[in-house]
């Protein structure tokens, strides 16, 4: 096969990993490999998360065929200086690779000077998927064989001006040889191997829970066929298959000969004989076997049915009469036994894949979601809404404050009827001793005697607690419950402990988001002017729209003030405005439009003319070095005119876009001239000009957000744009004056405007 290669970037947003996921899926249906499709999705998903969420940076999708028709999909980041390892509990990225490990053939991690790439293999479709030979790939990666425990043990070899490392895991998903039955590995990994889903390999202990493979289609028609040959092939009254379940208990999943409605009462593996225990075929020639006495039989031939060391179920041939069968027909029953043993488990491994794509799935789309928020309470929200009903009835989700105190922040259940008993339940809760591991939760039971009965029989659920913990420390707690009779299934509990991992650092993200927006927030504030004081014989309006998204300030500033005459005499008050424009937007040019508003305000205090005062703040920039920026303004006092007949305006325009004054039959013109900017020139002097503004006459200020606001390659002040407006407004009030240029700078262009937006409108009345 010709090989290919197909790449795309995609910028660091959440949205950006739904976009790598249709690409990858698009890629691999243009080469007919669709089979390959889910699996190549789904690792895609996990490592683009990864690079939105821990790297931060944009990053590239390139799938490529291999020359043995393999499929190769690299994940490439613009953070090279970020190893990676398996995570572990308090860990804050690599949640991806332990997904990653269980998909792909092999994967690896390369970096350069500039980049840092996560590459897994995929056998092409129709391939076998028999145990991989150990081999240096194409890349020239060295190959870690061992699998997913291979590839926690070396994960975080590979570091910042290394070539990279790759691991390889045998078999296929399941880590299995799918005909041995013998010497495979857990497909559900170290963590799994743990738990009493899989039991202990040569112990007897109960094996995958029947009733997982009683989900399955195929595991039950095998399962119909099996008993039916079993009773016609031993001549037997019935027959039937009993499947352990995960606390050992054991239940019917199928029958051939008995009455539908035959109980096995509390059937466990621990009431079996030693025969079944040591994995040997035996016979019972009367009723006392427990086997027998459940299923109302006199003798039984029966064999256990065995899976890689572990008893997953029994298969029995029945009969009414007492010393039916001989040792011969449970020998014969054993290698029937035996051919059953490996369809079943074939059934189960296709089951467990199917469940474990499921939960792939979930997790990716939950990641996604987590990750589209940075709203705190909007997380916790979504962390519960996702949890029910597809985890548990109902989820509680708690933050911890600064004090260390447990807060109930969120309540969801599937019966909304009974949320607010819930709430009222868990509010009247102990949450007391905090939990640092996921475990059961007994904290409904502490509530008052009164608060429970109100509550109903949700106060008898069952409860299970996950802590929130990013970056090493708690931040809350996730309790999930359910009926009382109504078990968690140990895949629940897995699940629900990885999503509160992840929801863990997405309200961790939020909060800190949060706290930083308020305290950007309360600091913009103070860069405003408190409020804008009555003139006497004069209308002022205001207008300002920050660029910035979440800001309240930027590079654009206004203010209007009053000052008092020498003395401090109230006879002699006079009111000063400004507008100005520093250059840039964001932090840096606010930090300016502080220094410079806090200034004005400060010398006008002094007694000082508006000359002197802009070449004080011309210093003043030119003081703060590096950290200055340059600074257009325009600074004016307000003085009223004899007979109340309008203001005297005394100016300069310091580098900024000059005054419009509007007349009352609709002429417009301009009211000063310009003069150097602040921030360039040392020693520079500047000088005033006179306006007189008359009763019905409108001046206008403005910053260069307006002139220049953009539509294509046209802007709003070309060719006298803002003066056709402006003559437009005749015989408005000075806030409809400018309520109209306002939304005009709006719908002049159809993207959102790049720049800060100011404007002052003064009308004399």
């Amino acid at each position: 096969m010709e090989r290919q290669t197909v790449s795309a970037t995609f910028p660091s947003a959440a949205t950006s990993v739904a976009d790598a996921r249709k690409f990858v899926r698009r890629v691999l249906a243009d080469w007919d490999m669709d089979e390959a499709a889910d699996d190549a999705v789904l690792a895609t998903s996990e490592l683009a998360t990864n690079a939105v969420t821990y790297a931060g940076t944009s990053f590239e999708v390139a799938c490529r065929l291999t020359v043995d028709g393999d499929i190769l999909v690299e994940v490439r980041d613009l953070h090279p200086t970020r190893s990676l390892a398996m995570p572990g509990m308090n860990a804050s990225s690599g949640r991806g690779l332990p997904s990653i490990a269980r998909l792909a053939a092999s994967w690896g991690v390369t970096y350069d000077r500039r980049t840092k790439g996560v590459w897994f293999r995929l056998p092409r479709p129709g391939a076998s998927n028999g145990v991989a030979s150990p081999r240096v790939s194409s890349e020239g990666h060295g190959t870690l064989t061992g699998g997913l425990d291979g590839a926690a043990g070396a994960a975080g070899m590979a570091g910042p001006g290394r070539a990279g490392a790759a691991f390889t895991r045998p078999g296929g998903l399941d880590g299995a040889a799918a005909g041995s039955g013998r010497g495979a590995r857990d497909p559900l990994g170290a963590r799994g191997r743990r738990d009493a889903d899989t039991g202990a390999a040569g112990s007897g202990l109960p094996g995958p829970g029947g009733d997982r493979m009683l989900r399955s289609p195929a595991a039950r028609e095998s399962l119909e066929n099996a008993v039916t040959t079993v009773r016609d092939v031993l001549d037997a009254d019935a027959a039937a298959v009993l499947l352990t379940e995960r606390d050992g208990r054991l239940v019917l999943g199928a029958s051939a000969g008995l009455p539908g409605d035959v109980p096995i009462g509390e059937l466990s593996v621990v009431n079996l004989g030693p025969d079944a225990r040591a994995g040997s075929p035996w016979v019972s020639s009367d009723a006392s076997d427990p086997i027998a006495a459940a299923l109302r039989a006199r003798s039984l031939a029966a064999a256990p049915l065995e899976a890689q060391g572990r008893l997953t179920g029994v298969v029995v041939a029945l009969s009414s009469a007492p010393g039916r069968f001989e040792e011969s027909t449970a020998t014969r029953l054993g290698r029937m036994a035996d051919e059953m043993s490996l369809s079943l488990e074939k059934a189960r491994v296709g089951e467990l894949e199917r469940s474990w794509r499921g939960w792939l799935s979930f997790v990716a789309e939950a990641s996604d979601l987590l990750a589209g928020t940075l709203d705190q309470e909007r997380t916790m929200a979504l962390v519960a809404q996702l949890v029910v009903p597809r985890l548990s009835t109902w989820c509680a989700v708690y933050n911890v404050s600064d004090a260390g105190a447990a807060r109930l922040a969120y309540v969801w259940h599937a019966d909304e009827t009974r949320s607010d008993g819930l709430r009222e339940l868990l509010e009247h809760a102990d949450m007391a001793p905090p939990m640092d591991t996921p475990g059961p939760w007994h904290g409904l039971a502490t509530a008052p005697q009164d608060v429970r009965a109100a509550a109903g029989s949700t106060a008898a659920d069952q409860a299970y607690a996950f802590p929130l913990i990013a970056r090493g420390r708690r931040i809350g707690t996730i309790v999930i419950g359910r009926p009382a009779g109504d078990r968690f299934p140990r895949s629940a509990v897995e699940l629900a402990e990885e999503l509160s991992r992840r929801a863990a650092l997405a309200v961790d993200n939020a909060r800190l988001y949060s706290e930083q927006t308020a305290m950007s927030s309360a600091l913009q504030r103070s860069l405003l002017p408190p409020a804008i004081p009555d003139i006497p014989g004069l209308e002022v309006a205001v207008v300002y729209e920050p660029a910035g998204e979440g800001s309240e300030v930027g590079g654009d500033f206004y203010d209007v003030f009053e000052t008092t005459g020498p003395g401090g005499l109230a006879s002699s008050a006079r009111w000063r405005f400004a507008i100005g424009d520093v250059c840039g937007t964001g932090p840096q040019a606010a930090a300016v439009t502080g220094l410079a508003r806090h200034a004005l305000r400060i010398l006008a205090a002094e007694d000082m003319s508006v000359p002197d005062v802009l070449a004080r703040l011309n210093r003043l920039i030119l003081a703060e070095g590096e950290r200055g920026r340059l600074l257009t303004l325009l600074h004016g006092e307000i003085a009223p005119r004899a007979r109340r007949d309008g203001v005297s305006i005394r100016l300069t325009s310091a580098g900024h876009p000059p005054p419009l004054v509007l007349d009352p039959d609709g002429k417009v013109t301009e009211a000063a001239s310009p003069q150097p900017l602040l921030g360039v020139f040392d020693g520079v002097e500047f000088r005033t000009e006179t306006v007189q503004l008359r009763r019905g006459q409108v001046l206008l200020c403005v910053t260069d957000g307006v002139t220049e606001r953009r539509s294509g390659a046209r802007l709003l002040g070309d060719g006298h744009g803002l003066e056709r407006l402006l003559a437009g407004c005749t015989g408005l009030s000075a806030g409809a004056v400018a309520a109209r240029i306002q939304r005009a700078v709006r719908d002049f262009g159809p993207e959102p405007s790049g720049d800060d937006v100011a404007l002052i409108v003064l009308r004399a009345s």
